[in-house]
């Protein structure tokens, strides 16, 4: 069973641009509604896609330079890189077939 990792400005090259498996990222904040709505699903994306998709978060309120870098302006905000790259996102709070719909693509 997969943990979803935490990633900040000191891992956030080697585990996410340097990954040799998909990642994806929930750009969140403890005070933020949605955010608490999709994190089930965030946590059961990590499980159902073990070992195929690296799965974590990003903690917007500590991580100024990550969420200025992906000019990240509203959370929830699911960012999926693929060799280093920004491949595709979801913004806002969407059910989890949509989200699981995005990793299945991105995954293809």
């Amino acid at each position: 069973m997969s943990e979803i990792k935490e990633f900040n400005e000191s891992n956030f090259e080697g585990e996410v641009k340097k990954s040799d498996i998909p990642v994806m990222i929930d750009f969140w904040a403890a005070w933020c509604g949605p955010c608490r709505m999709i994190a089930p699903f965030v946590e059961e994306a990590a499980k159902t896609y073990d070992g195929k998709l690296k799965v974590g978060k990003v903690d917007v309120d500590n991580n100024h330079k990550i969420a200025s870098e992906y000019a990240i302006m509203s959370i929830p905000a699911v960012l999926f890189f693929k060799n280093g790259e920004v491949v595709d996102h979801v913004i806002g709070a969407v059910p989890k077939k949509a989200l699981f719909d995005k990793i299945e693509k991105v995954l293809a």
